[in-house]
């Protein structure tokens, strides 16, 4: 009889947590012990962890993940009722649309299906049309096009058909549920589109992120949980999972339709869009694709030619133009970082990694065990942009950043007033994202997350000497 795979056949080593049946004394417990095969909750490769600060960030997320999932539900429920409140009072015209409506007996009950349904951060955000400013050519065109597309993937898949062909005139490709095996479900949701004219021809790959009243996903932006691959480096196991490695098997070159416990019911995410791209530029020998993504997307996204660096897929690699990725966490270590680099210049392809202000999610996980890498263009609250390496404050619980971070949560909350009469009509903020503000005065970092700011920045910021960065950085690349 054949040996069942061993997490030790899929990778090197590896560190899982899992707090959700772990006591709080066990949790606490890893502070004062070295010992992980003591701890429940932790599954790892190696017996002890001397770092006292690793222990301690262990224990930071393992807190925040089980106080998580303690509010799962409620959450879920919090969220499907407020996100229908907001679709039954839109479509019913506001409130005294509303009213009206009851008074005529035709109040319109909100489809979740329909395209005029949206989601909580479409809410936040209800720009549809591309910025005809920024054309293909200009080095903010792919930026600007990916952040509207990460923004419109957050709605359901008949909104971003109506858009992306109603509004954009592009060709809509499909909007697509995946399935995670670890969590037995699916989970993770990309659009794809083309945007082809004379001049050129592009398929965009969109990851969904991060939805504001899904815990798993706030789970998975702080878990400290990895697996370590020969050559690689360390990469989080959570982002891994939801892009589509396979349970059992692991990155496989080919799906394993029989490592599937429970069956899925969807198709994985990195082997399906692999598949689908293969397809397109076989038929097609012009076209070429970007991937991109926001908060958790943009952890996906940037996984994504990771695993093709991994499968050596000389396809796609030669025709993938570049990753543009907003509010992006962590996905690796040093290593990792500096096998994507080197992979990176070696195909020739683009990697913008796009920072908002005070945002929360590209400051986690901890910098102590995940870095970033790539090209960080920064915005600061005035939408002035530049190219660092990191963005400032790179930890979230930064003691010296936290008064700055309040003082420009302050700053954004009075901005909102003066949006609309300093930039225009587009730039009006509604009265959710206002609210979202005033939250962001306990909690600095959040609004900064929203997709909003994102948008502004790439229609709002100068662009000169981004232009030159572009021109020398595609000088050298040649």
């Amino acid at each position: 009889m054949e040996a069942k795979p061993s997490k030790k056949d899929l990778c090197t080593n590896y560190l899982l947590i899992n707090p959700k049946q772990a006591s709080l004394f066990d949790i606490f417990s890893v502070l004062f012990s070295r010992n992980l095969k003591k701890r429940k909750f932790i599954e790892s490769s190696f017996e002890e962890l001397e770092s006292f600060l690793y222990r301690f960030l262990i224990v930071i997320s393992a807190l925040i993940q089980k106080f998580l999932h303690k509010i799962s539900m409620p959450m879920a429920m919090i969220g499907r009722t407020i996100v229908f409140l907001l679709n039954f009072f839109y479509i019913n015209g506001g409130f005294f649309g509303l009213i009206r409506n009851i008074m005529q007996v035709r109040v319109v009950i909100p489809d979740k299906k329909a395209a005029a349904y949206l989601s909580f951060i479409g809410f936040t955000d209800t720009r549809m049309e591309l910025d005809i400013t920024i054309k293909y050519g200009n080095a903010m065109y792919y930026p600007a096009l990916s952040i509207m597309a990460c923004k419109a993937a957050y709605n359901n898949a008949a909104y971003n058909q109506a858009l992306i062909e109603g509004q954009w005139k592009m060709e809509f490709l499909g909007y697509k549920d995946y399935w995670n095996d670890f969590l037995g479900r699916a989970d993770t949701q990309v659009v794809m589109f083309r945007d082809k004219s004379v001049d050129h021809d592009t398929i965009v790959v969109c990851f969904r992120g991060t939805q504001p009243f899904n815990t798993e996903d706030w789970c998975s932006d702080v878990d400290l949980s990895w697996y370590e691959f020969p050559h690689i480096g360390k990469v989080h196991s959570g982002f891994l999972k939801a892009l589509g490695m396979q349970n059992i098997v692991g990155w496989a070159q080919e799906v394993d339709h029989d490592s599937a416990h429970p069956p899925r019911r969807a198709p994985l995410a990195y082997y399906d869009i692999r598949d689908t791209l293969r397809d397109l530029l076989q038929k097609n020998p012009e076209a070429k694709f970007i991937v991109t993504g926001h908060s958790l997307g943009g952890a996906l996204a940037i996984l994504f030619p990771g695993i093709l660096f991994y499968h050596d897929e000389e396809l796609l690699l030669e025709r993938m133009e570049g990753v543009y990725t907003f509010g992006q966490p962590r996905v690796g270590d040093e290593a990792f970082g500096q096998y994507m680099e080197e992979n990176f210049r070696k195909n020739r392809i683009e990697y913008y990694r796009y920072v908002y202000c005070n945002d929360m999610v590209p400051r986690i996980p901890s910098d102590g065990l995940f870095k970033h890498f790539g090209t960080c263009v920064y915005y600061n609250s005035e939408y002035k942009p530049s190219i660092i390496e990191e963005e400032p404050y790179k930890n979230y619980l930064s003691i010296w950043g936290s008064i700055d971070m309040r003082r420009n949560a302050i700053y954004e909350l009075i901005r909102s007033f003066i949006m609309l009469t300093k930039y225009g009509e587009a730039y009006k903020e509604g009265w959710l994202l206002f609210f979202i503000r005033i939250f962001g005065l306990m909690i600095p970092g959040v609004p900064a997350h929203c997709a909003q700011d994102y948008v502004n920045s790439t229609r709002l910021g100068s662009l000169r000497h981004l232009h030159f960065y572009h021109f020398h950085h595609k000088k050298n690349r040649s």
